[in-house]
């Protein structure tokens, strides 16, 4: 098996969609560290920190403890551990991989490999963010854990995709929702081409999400992508949720997101499919971030 195949098929826990994106976002984070410095080597004591708030911004809405990653990691093939007595991890409990001086770093076969194929360290990049994160959070997350990749797509890393995506999938929604965005009403074009409008994935493809309009949504670009951070959702009577979570003082962010609280949203078009009761249920539990903030709109 390929280090390609090996990273597209990581263990992790799995049960009716729910996301465990915590295996890929460490290796993201090494495959960052050993491009800046070629061994990549990381004391748990002096990233864990760096580990909490990855998890923390892309992993689940429910806590995780960084040590979990860093201690079964080492199962995949992939990830080593060894403490101040010798090889091997003490456990995911932070306390002794804090105090034993754990520290992991890629195992030596995937160090040489990526030593002799530099392109090697992209491709595997590049499919860890598709198999587990949208495309809205791509570029954020590269920039988080310091990688710089080539613009390149998953079929040029040799890896076929487990799922094709539908190229229709775009203009359907568009269609449905009329050119707008269903949250604040964007509609912007330069002549007969709308610009800044996409359309979201409720339920993540990367999580089974299918390439089907009532598990589409026309967004403008911010409010995809705080869709896809879990600032925003949808909920019951399909109305916007505005999370807690977020602090925006200035009026722009006051109209943007906070007054969008308890809105319905607009659209889609008569005779075209809303989101489902599904897809939306499984946002808020996977995605959406905290309490929705309440509202007053009736």
């Amino acid at each position: 098996m390929g280090w390609v195949e090996r990273v597209a098929g990581l263990r992790q826990w799995s049960r009716g969609g729910v996301r465990a994106p915590h295996k890929p976002l460490l290796l993201l984070y090494a495959l960052g560290r050993f491009q800046r410095d070629g061994e990549g080597e990381l004391r748990y004591g002096a990233v864990e920190e760096d580990l909490g708030l990855l998890l923390s911004e892309y992993g689940p809405p429910h806590r995780t403890s960084p040590g979990y990653p860093f201690h079964h990691l080492v199962s995949d093939g992939v990830w080593e551990v060894r403490t101040d007595r010798g090889p091997g991890s003490p456990g995911s409990g932070v306390g002794r991989l804090r105090a034993d001086g754990a520290t992991g770093r890629l195992v030596p076969e995937l160090r040489s490999a990526l030593g002799r194929e530099p392109e090697l360290l992209g491709r595997m990049a590049r499919v860890l963010l598709d198999l587990h994160f949208p495309p809205s959070l791509h570029e954020d997350l590269c920039e988080a854990v310091s990688l710089e990749l080539e613009p390149a797509g998953v079929a040029a890393a040799g890896l076929t995709a487990r799922r094709r995506r539908d190229p229709r999938m775009r203009e359907r929604v568009l269609t449905a929702y009329e050119y707008r965005c269903a949250f604040c009403g964007y509609d912007g074009r330069i002549g007969a081409v709308p610009v800044g409008l996409e359309a979201a994935h409720v339920r993540w493809w990367a999580f089974d999400g299918p390439d089907e309009v009532e598990n589409g949504i026309c967004l403008c670009a911010l409010h995809h992508k705080l869709f896809d951070k879990g600032v925003l959702g949808i909920g019951e009577g399909h109305r916007v949720l505005v999370s807690q979570r977020f602090v925006g003082h200035s009026p722009a962010a006051r109209a943007h997101v906070v007054d969008l609280a308890g809105r319905p949203l607009l659209g889609p078009q008569p005779g075209a499919r809303p989101v489902g009761a599904a897809y939306r249920t499984w946002h808020t539990e996977q995605v959406f971030r905290g309490s929705p903030r309440p509202t007053a709109v009736d």
